[in-house]
C-alpha cells in the first residue's frame, strides 16, 4: 500500500507533467508588445542544455563510483538547469518572433527530425525525471535505478539535441 508521501508525489508529478507543457504552449503563443526582444537568450539556453548534458554524464559517473551525495547534487543542478532553460526559452519566445530554419534538402529533414523528437521527448521526460527523482527521495533505490536506466538516455538526448537544434538554426536568427 502506498504511503501518504508517495501519493502526494504522484499527485504533484501528475499535475506538473500536465501543467508544464500546457503553460509553455500557452505562453509560447503570447507576445509581449513593446518589449525589447530577448535575442541574447538562445545561446545562453543552448549552453545550459550543453551544461545539463555534461552534468548528467557526471552524475552517472558519480553514482557508478559510489558517490551518492555528489550524484544527488548533480541531478538537482540538472533539474535547476532544465527549469532555467524553460524559463529563458519561454521568455525569448514571448518577446521575439520564431526563427524559421533556412536550410534546404536533406539537412532540412534532419533538422526537423531532431527538432520534433527533441520537443516530444522534452514533454515525455518530465514525468519520467520527476518519478525517478521521487523514488530516490523516498529511498526506493531499486525502483529508482530501474527507471533511471530510461530517464538518463532520454534526458541526455533532450539536452544534446537542444544544443544541436540551436547550432543548426543559429545562422538564421535575426539580430
Amino acid at each position: 500500500m502506498e504511503n501518504t508521501l508517495e501519493r502526494k508525489y504522484k499527485r504533484l508529478i501528475t499535475v506538473l507533467s500536465v501543467l508544464i507543457p500546457i503553460v509553455v504552449a500557452i505562453l509560447f503563443g503570447v507576445k509581449i508588445p513593446n518589449v525589447e526582444p530577448l535575442s541574447f537568450l538562445p545561446p545562453i539556453y543552448a549552453s545550459i542544455n550543453g551544461l545539463t548534458a555534461i552534468l548528467l554524464i557526471s552524475a552517472v559517473i558519480a553514482i557508478k563510483n559510489g558517490k551518492r551525495k555528489l550524484h544527488e547534487n548533480l541531478i538537482k543542478v540538472c533539474m535547476l538547469c532544465s527549469i532555467l532553460f524553460l524559463g529563458m526559452y519561454v521568455a525569448y519566445h514571448m518577446t521575439s518572433d520564431s526563427t524559421s530554419y533556412g536550410g534546404e534538402g536533406w539537412m532540412r529533414t534532419v533538422y526537423f527530425v531532431i527538432l520534433i523528437t527533441h520537443i516530444v521527448l522534452s514533454i515525455i521526460i518530465i514525468p519520467i525525471v520527476l518519478v525517478t527523482y521521487a523514488r530516490a527521495a523516498l529511498g526506493n533505490f531499486e525502483l529508482h535505478k530501474k527507471i533511471a536506466r530510461y530517464a538518463f538516455p532520454l534526458w541526455l538526448y533532450v539536452a544534446v539535441t537542444g544544443v544541436i537544434v540551436y547550432l543548426m538554426i543559429s545562422p538564421y536568427y535575426v539580430h
